[in-house]
Parts: structure tokens; C-alpha cells; sequence
């Protein structure tokens, strides 16, 4: 991503040395998952931060964990090490709680060859009093630490100093910087083991984010920005959702419960099913987050490398789909191969289209000349089937669309009048891949 040429920092260090604690202190938000075990960040997690008049790329790193602890930690390393190359400022961050590891010793000492400016953060002196015993860390060949807690925000104004002295100068450093269009935030959801990852990777055109047959391997959601013909776009590879009685790792039920906040805060969503299994109850259970948030949504069928196309009808396999999921029928779906890139581009193009359909407003006079004509052939029906006399309607907001009816009652509508009223505005109005919302006020 061409993120202006913003310089990176990038945050190292050991499991449980408080990377992502602090990397949410200097970013000024929780976006990093912070959890009492290691291992909680796998990927790369980056956001844009700022001190004074200086925007910075922020970004923290797994931690370097023994391979015996994570059968996946010589990927996360070697991501970790890949960042902290193509860095403009390293940090790398101690634990004074517990003793200095041969381990990091040469972590540290590989990563001074990379001449790449180097700040050593000593975290978790928890107290202004605490005179932490750095004598050790005098063998790394640095006399010089910042000493702060991540948590406790002590020290963390100095930091900041020392990380604003140490960006590299930038032309126009001084000028604040231009409001930019905010990135489409696309949410890629699913059931573990889809292909979220590598659907992502693809669209980025490189290996960003971890790849593993392992279930469970992304736990922290990741945003991803990409541009495509002057449109940028923040892809967030949530972790795999299933309930919680499905794992017994809480690292792996805190990134559930940030997949399924994403699901609220994402413009659009995304969910991924895999051809060789769908539509499963989990799958039905993530579609009916997604319609419950009321954000627009599409869905992309993963695999479809894997189809044998002579015995696979893609209008009998979309039938299919929304036999199961019928509660989401309005959203488009695209057949897709995060392996080849099959159509994965044209998730974008539909990403665009149903946020475009979810932002339409109608006026209020074209709103009641259609209502006129559908009331009079298709009377509304409350659910104890008496008949609603309507005087009027109109639109009350957008993302999700929604509708006040103003009649002589406010009893609700019954079901299959509210899902047939619904088509009947989806074919009217052209409204695609977004819920619709319809609510009755007494007048």
C-alpha cells in the first residue's frame, strides 16, 4: 500500500513483552488484541499514528516464540524480521519482569545488523519508584534504555519524543496532511480454514498475512490497505468464527469476539464459504450476524478451482446457497479462487456497488406514489392479520436503508407481507446486497 510514503516503525520483541499494549498506547486506540498468554499476534498489525505534525506507519510484529511453543512461529518470525527490514525505526522491547534470554541477546544483535535506527524499550516498570537492575542488557552493547510501562502509561511522553527525533525527515513534514477519502472497509468473514487469509494475500498481489492448514492460525483481526484504480480499500481478515465451545485457547475466543465487532464497525462484508462444504449451521450463524449488523454484504464461494465444472451448475449451486441462507438472499454472490485469483477482484467492484445501493435515499413523493400503487394490490397485514391502513411513508436513514410507515397502528407487520414488501423495494428501487428496515409509527 502506498500509504503517502509514511517512515515505519516497527515494534519487536519477545512474547509478552507488551508489543501490543503499546502499540495501542502510541496508536491512540485498542486495535491490537492484548491477552495474558503469547502468541496472541500473528500477523502483522499496522495503523497510522501521529505525534505533533508527524504521521508515522506503526506497526507491531509477532512475537519470536520457540518453535516448540507454536508450530507456526517460523512463519511469524519470519514476518517479523521482513518488517523490521523494510523499517525507517525499530523498537524493540524488553520485559524487565523476567531475565534476559540467550534468545533475545541474539535476536537483538541480528537485528543491529540491519543499520536500521534502533530504540530499546525496557516495559513494564510498573512504578515511578522502581529502579529496574539493567546490567544485564549492558551486553547487548547499549548503555543508553528507555525505561517505561505500556500499561500503566509511564514514560510514554519520552518515548514519543525519541521516536519524533528519530523519524527520518520527510518533505512537507511540517504541513499537516491533506484529508484523504476515507478506505472503503471491506470485513472478509467466515469459519475457519476458508480461505479469508489467502483470499486477502491475493488481492494484495503478496504474501502479507500467515497462511497455515492449522485451524485457528489468524487470531487478531488484520487490516490491509490496498488501492485499485485510485480507490483504496482497508481489508480486515478477521479470525475464523465458531462458538466458543469449538476451542478451549482464549486467544482464540478473544480474536472471535473481535471478528464479530468488526462485523459492526466494517463498511461492507464479505463472507467466504468453502465449495467443498456449504452452506454449514456455522455458516448460517456468521450470515446472520452480518444481516443482523446491517451493514451491505456480498458473498464470495471459495474453490471454486477445486469444482469440477462439467458436473456443476453455478445457478443450481447459488440455489443451493440461499436454500440454506434464504434470510440473505438479496446479497450478490461470485464464485472465486483465492489460489488462482479467480474473480477475486470483482469482490471489490460488488464491495463498491452494494455500498453504493445501501447510501440510496428516495425521495418521499416517489416513496408514496409507488406505496399507492402497491398498497392498493397488496394491502399491508399486521401479524394477527387485520389489515394496516397506511397514510404515507418515508425514508429515515441509509446503511442500513429504512422506512417509517405512518398509519392508524404501530402492531408489526406480518413476517411474509415484510419479507414480500421488501422485494417488491429491492425490484423498485434498485436496492442491492443491503438489509432493508421497515418500522411502523402511529400518525
Amino acid at each position: 500500500m502506498k500509504n503517502r510514503k509514511l517512515p515505519r516503525v516497527v515494534i519487536l520483541g519477545y512474547p509478552n513483552a507488551g508489543k501490543s499494549t503499546l502499540f495501542n498506547r502510541l496508536l491512540g486506540q485498542k486495535k491490537a488484541l492484548v491477552h495474558s498468554l503469547p502468541g496472541m499476534t500473528r500477523d502483522l498489525i499496522t495503523g497510522v499514528a501521529r505525534i505533533d505534525d508527524r504521521e508515522f506507519l506503526l506497526v507491531d510484529t509477532g512475537g519470536f516464540a520457540d518453535g516448540r511453543v507454536d508450530p507456526i512461529s517460523s512463519q511469524v518470525r519470519a514476518k517479523a524480521l521482513q518488517a523490521a527490514r523494510s523499517a525507517d525505526l525499530l523498537i524493540f522491547l524488553f520485559d524487565s519482569k523476567r531475565p534476559l534470554t540467550g534468545g533475545e541477546e541474539e535476536l537483538f544483535l541480528e537485528i543491529k545488523k540491519y543499520g536500521r535506527p534502533l530504540l530499546p524499550v525496557v516495559n513494564k516498570v510498573d512504578t515511578p519508584e522502581t529502579e529496574p537492575d539493567l546490567s544485564e542488557y549492558y551486553r547487548l552493547g547499549i548503555k543508553d534504555f528507555i525505561v517505561i510501562s505500556a500499561e500503566h502509561k509511564l514514560n510514554l511522553e519520552y518515548l514519543r519524543e525519541k521516536i519524533r527525533e528519530a523519524l527520518p525527515a520527510g518533505p512537507g513534514e511540517s504541513r499537516p496532511s491533506e484529508p484523504a477519502l476515507a478506505p472503503l472497509k471491506i470485513a472478509i468473514v467466515g469459519r475457519i480454514n476458508v480461505g479469508k487469509s489467502s483470499l486477502v494475500n491475493r488481492l494484495c498481489g503478496e504474501d502479507r498475512l500467515l497462511v497455515s492448514e492449522i485451524p485457528g492460525t489468524t487470531r487478531d483481526s488484520v487490516d490491509t490497505l490496498i488501492t485499485r484504480n485510485k480507490k483504496t480499500y482497508c481489508l480486515v481478515d478477521t479470525a475464523g468464527i465458531r462458538k466458543f465451545g469449538g476451542t478451549k485457547d482464549s486467544r482464540e475466543k478473544a480474536g472471535i469476539i473481535r471478528a464479530q465487532r468488526n462485523i459492526e464497525e466494517a463498511d461492507v462484508i464479505c463472507l467466504v464459504l468453502d465449495i467443498q462444504e456449504f452452506p454449514t449451521r456455522q455458516d448460517a450463524h456468521i450470515a446472520g450476524l452480518a444481516h443482523k449488523s446491517g451493514k451491505p454484504m456480498l458473498i464470495a464461494l471459495n474453490k471454486w478451482d477445486l469444482a469440477e465444472k462439467q458436473r456443476v451448475n453455478p445457478k443450481e449451486v447459488q440455489a443451493h446457497v440461499f436454500s440454506r441462507l434464504n434470510f440473505v438472499d438479496y446479497a450478490p454472490l461470485v464464485f472465486i479462487s483465492a489460489l488462482t485469483g479467480q474473480r477475486v477482484t470483482k469482490i471489490l467492484d460488488l464491495a463498491e456497488e452494494v455500498h453504493r445501493s445501501a447510501s440510496r435515499t428516495v425521495e418521499t413523493s416517489v416513496l408514496n406514489r409507488f406505496w399507492e400503487r402497491f398498497s392498493r394490490e397488496h394491502p399491508p397485514k399486521t401479524r394477527d392479520g387485520s389489515t394496516l391502513k397506511v397514510k404515507y411513508i418515508v425514508q429515515k436513514g441509509v446503511r442500513p436503508p429504512t422506512f417509517a410507515l405512518f398509519g392508524h397502528s404501530r402492531a408489526p407487520l406480518l413476517p411474509a407481507y415484510e419479507k414480500f414488501l421488501t422485494d417488491a423495494f429491492r425490484r423498485e428501487f434498485g436496492f442491492v446486497g443491503t438489509p432493508l428496515r421497515f418500522y411502523l409509527r402511529k400518525s
